[in-house]
């Protein structure tokens, strides 16, 4: 495959953005420019010759633009085999002169969709036009130079200057790579606001997600693994993929998997007070709120000390110099906040390798959307577990209701288990996790690790007892048996808070009730798989 000398281009952008700086470039090659609207009236302000679409196709543009492009002296001179000597005939038959670069970047659909606009509005800004010049142009690449990123405007000038004002096939391969990819994310974009935005489908015949790569990471979950982050095109939730890194070497896989995890409880209580979540292996270790920042880190670490090496921190409120000196304590990955002052940022830069990531807002924890998981031969998608419940909706099923706190502790346990590994259980006393059991695969097991965890956190601490006598405890799903709440009894919990719905419900409430403790139903489970 040989060079291409580019002898006339097409821009067509929506995009203007280093357009001038290319349509110069061009032009000290000699080459022909054609363009369309708004893209031939920015070339020619800049004193630049522009030929318009019309004055190729000797067809005017009609019906508001719609129709500009569509036409076989365009997508003749993309798609025509150069050494194919039909269709040099059938060109010269035609008068369809060859078109050897085109550059391209569509409408706006997302950035229309994600301002509000109506529907008429998003209607016109999906692109024909643009993705069948992408199209044709990558496909016929043998001969023809397909440019649909701005980004890439330095390289082709590079590549014409090295070469004389030509392209090589690899340079013109990798574009029209590029091309296709773009095309298919747009359509991708246009499918999914047809479906879930439009129809109201959750579930659509067709699943579109479309991403692009955001970085290479240096492996997977383990060295042998490799992985990369890709980010969503189109409108989209902000969360830890989106966050400036302040400081620190780049985020592993495992780094972003448990940031997430951190990020989205401490979302949970983005209208509250100053919370922190320690995490660990993408499970809460320690998780509470105070009247600082500091005062809740440190009540958060006390629930598990020992886990929360290593760990990864986030916190709903901009990061101050105290609570980052604090942390500094222990080795810690990633500490992850809406923001940090002047003085929390210098402190942590004294840790090299931590990172700090800064989110902006907090994500909305009550968002819609859909989690996707592979599976061999298949993908499993399901809403986001959005669920919450309120006071109002608690149904107290033990002849002794709970008091107020220990209505406050159990909603706060249950925000808390809903993040945490299955089957889980977490008791918590004053706004504060005190044992968290988590991933096991009965739920009897949980309830002993999180009081034994409770107890060594109060040794650890010097504390007279453990933080779980006169806790409440949370199960994101039913007891099956009256084992795994006889377990909370015995560790000191006086509340319960779980989804009920077990065909052995009556048995568990009355051992609740022998116990003299309070246990309200929620009617929503939280597995978390």
């Amino acid at each position: 495959m040989s060079d291409v000398i580019i002898k006339r281009a097409l821009l067509s952008v929506s995009d203007k953005s280093g357009l001038i700086e290319l349509g110069q470039a061009l032009g000290r090659h000699g080459v022909e420019l054609v363009s369309t609207g708004g893209t031939a009236k920015a070339l020619r302000e800049a004193g630049l010759e522009v030929k318009d679409i019309s004055d190729l196709t000797g067809f005017p543009e009609m019906m508001d633009g719609r129709v500009k492009t569509l036409h076989p002296k365009v997508h003749g001179g993309l798609l025509a085999v150069r050494n194919n000597p039909d269709h040099v005939a059938s060109m010269q038959a035609h008068d369809i002169g060859a078109i050897d670069l085109v550059v391209v970047n569509l409408y706006p659909f997302a950035a229309t969709v994600a301002k509000g606009a109506e529907r008429e509005e998003i209607i016109e800004n999906i692109d024909i036009g643009g993705p069948s010049m992408v199209r044709s142009a990558a496909k016929n690449h043998e001969s023809v130079a397909i440019v649909t990123d701005p980004a890439d405007y330095a390289r082709l000038i590079a590549e014409m200057e090295e070469k004389g004002g030509a392209t090589s096939y690899d340079f013109r391969r990798m574009l029209a790579a590029k091309a296709y990819a773009a095309t298919t994310a747009y359509d991708a974009m246009i499918a999914s606001w047809f479906a879930f935005a439009d129809q109201g489908v959750q579930f659509p015949e067709s699943l579109s997600v479309s991403s692009t790569l955001g970085s290479t990471l240096r492996y997977g979950e383990n060295p042998h693994q490799s992985a990369a982050l890709y980010l969503p095109v189109g409108p989209s939730a902000n969360g830890i993929a989106q966050a400036k890194q302040i400081q620190g070497k780049e985020l592993s896989y495992n780094n972003y998997n448990d940031a997430d995890a951190a990020l989205e409880l401490v979302s949970e209580f983005r209208d509250g007070p100053p919370t922190v979540v320690i995490v660990k292996h993408a499970n809460p270790c320690g998780v509470a709120t105070g009247a600082t920042l500091i005062e809740a880190y440190e009540a958060a670490l006390a629930c598990d000390s020992v886990s929360a090496f290593g760990g990864i921190i986030a916190v709903n409120r901009p990061l101050d110099g105290p609570t980052a000196e604090a942390i500094s304590g222990i080795f810690t990955e990633v500490v992850a906040a809406p923001d940090a002052d002047e003085d929390a940022k210098a402190i942590f830069a004294r840790k090299k390798n931590l990172r700090l990531l800064l989110t902006g807002d907090l994500p909305d924890p009550a968002r819609a959307g859909l989690q996707i998981k592979s599976i061999a031969g298949g993908l499993l998608v399901q809403g986001r577990d959005n669920g919450r419940v309120s006071r109002d909706q608690l149904k107290v099923v033990t002849k002794r209701a709970p008091t107020e706190q220990e209505l406050n502790d159990c909603l706060f346990a249950w925000t808390v288990a809903k993040h945490v590994k299955s089957n889980a259980i977490v008791y918590a006393k004053g706004n504060s996790t005190a044992g968290i059991g988590a991933g096991q695969m009965n739920r009897l097991e949980s309830a002993r690790i999180a009081a034994w965890k409770a107890k060594d956190a109060a040794e650890k601490a010097g504390w007279a007892e453990a933080r779980t006598i006169g806790s409440a405890v949370a199960s994101d799903a039913f007891f099956p048996f009256a084992d795994g709440l006889l377990a909370a009894v015995e560790a000191g919990a006086t509340a319960v808070i779980q989804p009920g719905g077990s065909i052995r419900d009556e048995e568990v409430i009355a051992a609740a009730d022998e116990a003299g403790l309070a246990m309200v139903f929620t009617g929503m489970r939280h597995f978390r798989h």
